[in-house]
């Protein structure tokens, strides 16, 4: 089955092996608008091109060619196109494109030119100085082709991606230290950490100081660092013993908002934002926008515009602000306003964790007590089922005996609303884990997916909706039951699923652990197209769970989604409401 990406990939790799092979540029760029809108495309197009292929070129940059291709790769397994491109160039050359600042012109460049036909050829080429002969190949371009070889050398085969709660926490970590440097004024972390995916290949960090020697010197004394890779005055860049590649780049104060838009990216964003520039007779880059007199004399300082700040360069550019999560997804009309995103502290509630009870690290109390030191006004104890015996799933009995400690602890403790509810499993056959007798006695029932992970599609679907479908469930729970590079999960018809939830009042959850990020971001687009509501959760099972919230919104983000959409946001009164909706619709 074709998803997204792999059809993205296709269609990015089809605009690499043209532009390498010096096709008509509107076709490169027909083929890179395609892969985009593959990668934002909520609908799942391996099903469209099964289900309906019509319905393909309905999506925005999806013409008929890319639509037929679509379809050959589902149905075949692979596009004959791209076949006949990789059979036109040396097997070796595409993997030039993986190294760092290396694109299609600069490997055209180095086949015609110097006939390198692979990384092996590149490094040879470095080292005789023949690239010294090759037009446009100046000392500076050829240093930067030395550092993209050794990074590649330094990180072995292919490569690798972080999970986003393992690389934040490491930017985090070495911007302290840089914070604490001398003459240091700012300092942030860009790329697609910042834009919240959910996996990262590096990290950016970007530092202005007043003492650039001294920030320097602070980050490459960093704790965890295997090996350095390059260094010079205002970039550096480290390979940690973990494996993970990490760039600083030094940057003016007065610049900082500049290199923070061009090093966040999306790269696509970064060019239609330069293209509107240029329509404004302006220039854009990292170190600022700059105007362009109409007459110039060669060599002179252009006028900045606009560059201490990313707001300061979109008013410029007479544009709202956009969101570093939707940079990737905004599309093509920037002037379109972003919705106002759904932020960290509009979270008043926690509607998924676990205790001692079952597998969880605290207790009752300890747990309410870190939801109300966070400030919020309801905490939903959900341990696990019985059929989660792995998990030490509660039978009937322990739940009953169980819900009456919750109580007991809510009257001790004070000042936060304890709920008592369970994390039920739903069966293969979409049957839930307790009669729904047991189910009624409980404030919360999130319904979740944890085992037959590998169903069918279709199966799949018809096992949640009944779940969603349930007069008592609250909440569907890690939708999926993926994890991040671990295992792939369910693929349901979420648009089937989020329609449902809306028409029965059920919630779809955002899981924030990093491993989980279910919903993702592209069926966030979904829920929130749909207008069903969506819980955000951590899913607590120790104390540094609650800290997972930040991902979880940021997947949040990465969807569109408003705090208006989201139950954990609603007020106490609010909250308990749309929870007892269940019952007493049930009752009616």
């Amino acid at each position: 089955m074709a998803t997204n990406q792999e059809c993205a990939n296709v269609f990015s790799q089809i605009a690499d092996l043209l532009e390498i092979t010096g096709a008509n540029g509107f076709k490169v760029n027909a083929y890179r608008k395609a892969a985009r809108s593959c990668e934002n495309e909520s609908r799942d197009l391996g099903q469209l091109a099964r289900e309906n292929p019509a319905e393909l070129r309905t999506v925005e940059g999806i013409g008929e060619s890319t639509a037929a291709k679509i379809v050959e790769l589902e149905t075949l397994g692979k596009v004959a196109e791209l076949e006949a491109l990789r059979s036109k160039v040396p097997p070796g050359l595409p993997m030039l494109l993986t190294l760092q600042g290396v694109g299609p012109k600069s490997v055209k460049l180095l086949w015609d030119s110097a006939k390198v036909t692979n990384i092996d050829d590149l490094r040879a080429a470095i080292a005789s100085g023949a690239l010294l002969t090759v037009e446009r190949m100046g000392e500076k371009t050829i240093a930067n082709l030395r550092d993209a070889v050794a990074a590649h050398d330094a990180a072995g085969a292919g490569p690798v991606r972080y999970r986003l709660g393992e690389a934040i926490p490491v930017a985090e970590s070495m911007l302290k230290i840089l914070r604490a440097a001398h003459g240091t004024v700012r300092v942030a972390f860009a790329g697609s950490a910042r834009r919240g995916r959910e996996t990262v290949g590096d990290l950016d960090l970007l530092v202005s100081s007043e003492d650039p020697a001294a920030a320097k010197a602070a980050f490459l004394n960093c704790a965890g660092i295997g090996k350095v890779l390059t260094q010079g005055d205002t970039k550096c860049s480290v390979q940690l013993a973990t494996g993970i590649q990490v760039d600083l780049r030094i940057v003016k104060d007065n610049a900082f908002g500049a290199a923070l838009m061009y090093f966040t990216g999306s790269v696509d964003h970064n060019v239609l934002l330069r293209e509107r520039a240029i329509a404004r007779g302006m220039r854009l880059n990292e170190y600022g926008l700059f105007r362009v007199p109409k007459e110039n004399s060669e060599g002179a300082d252009l006028p900045l515009v606009a560059a201490e700040t990313e707001e300061s360069i979109y008013r410029a550019l007479e544009l709202p602000y956009c969101p570093p999560e939707l940079r990737e997804m905004h599309g093509s009309d920037l002037t379109k306003p972003s919705p106002t995103l759904i932020e960290l502290a509009d979270i008043k509630a926690e509607l998924h964790s676990h205790t001692t009870a079952s597998d969880g690290d605290m207790s009752i109390i300890e747990l309410a007590s870190l939801a109300k030191a966070r400030g919020f006004h309801t905490i939903a104890v959900t341990d696990h089922s019985r059929a989660s015996a792995q998990a030490n799933g509660l039978s009937v009995e322990r739940l009953l005996k169980h819900i009456d400690a919750i109580r007991e602890a809510e009257a001790k403790l004070g000042g936060i609303r304890i709920l008592a509810g369970s994390e039920v499993d739903i069966m293969a056959d979409g049957r839930l884990d307790y009669e729904d007798d047991i189910l009624a006695k409980l404030d919360v029932v999130v319904a979740s997916p944890h085992t037959a992970l590998k169903q069918a599609p279709q199966a799949a679907t018809d096992r949640l909706l009944c779940a969603i479908r349930h007069p008592l469930v609250h909440i569907l729970g890690h939708p999926t039951g993926r994890i991040i590079q671990g295992r792939e999960g369910l693929a349901p018809d979420m648009e089937l699923l989020c329609r449902t939830a809306k028409e029965c009042g059920t919630a779809m959850e955002i899981n924030c652990h990093w491993s989980r990020l279910d919903l993702r971001d592209q069926h966030v687009r979904i829920a929130v197209a749909s207008g069903c509501m969506i819980a955000i959760d951590c899913d607590i099972h120790s104390p540094g769970d609650a800290d997972n919230l930040r991902y979880g919104i940021a997947t949040a983000r990465r969807g569109g989604l408003t705090a208006a959409g989201c139950v954990n946001t609603l007020s106490a009164a609010n909250l308990h409401e749309w929870l007892f909706s269940k019952r007493s619709s049930l009752r009616a």
